[in-house]
């Protein structure tokens, strides 16, 4: 199966990302067949081979999360975005209770008598 992914480039703390199609279960920073566009995370800039990435889509070739993201962003194929981080359970789970007492109403305390003071004269 073919991947649309990223393959890291550049210096260390100075990643810029190549857009690649690859074999899904070979290394992507080696072999790869196309590279279709480059991304630097640093200034957002992001080039695009829209051509070569709509044919490599139309043959088949599926996107990783973060470069459908990508190239909806940049107006190459339309969809929702997809999740690139996926939530635990037991995170979820924390998440969802938090909301819920959130979106509680607030209690009201009924005003504690006060007693009256007194003057002593």
């Amino acid at each position: 199966m073919l991947k649309i992914r990223l393959a890291r480039v550049g210096k260390k703390k100075k990643a810029i990302y190549r857009i690649v199609v690859s074999e899904s279960t070979k290394d992507m920073y080696g072999n790869h067949i196309e590279i279709l566009g480059n991304y630097n995370p640093h200034t957002k800039e992001i080039i695009l081979k829209k051509d070569e990435i709509k044919d490599w889509i139309s043959k088949g070739a599926k996107t990783s999360n973060v470069v459908n993201n990508i190239l909806i962003k940049e107006g190459v194929i339309t969809g929702k975005k997809k999740k690139a981080v996926k939530i635990s359970k037991k995170r979820k789970a924390k998440k969802e209770e938090a909301k819920k007492e959130e979106t509680k109403p607030e209690e009201t305390k009924p005003e504690e008598a006060k007693p009256e003071e007194t003057k002593e004269e």
